[in-house]
């Protein structure tokens, strides 16, 4: 699925839990799902082609 930082707990690579794609106001891609450890609210900045094949993997769209 979809890996991003987690800035609270310093932790790399972190699988984020239910992960929603969102599209920026500049046209970029973003995954937002949550920590599991700690439930803190991570993102990950993402190309549109990463987008789409993490939709494929189960990535809601919230766009």
């Amino acid at each position: 699925m979809v890996q991003g930082y987690c800035v609270k707990c310093k932790e790399k690579g972190v699988e984020l839990s239910s992960a929603a794609i969102h599209q920026t106001k500049k046209g970029g891609f973003m995954a937002k799902g949550t920590h599991e450890k700690c439930g803190t609210t991570v993102c990950a900045m993402m190309s549109k082609d990463n987008a789409e094949k993490a939709m494929e993997a189960g990535a809601t769209k919230a766009y």
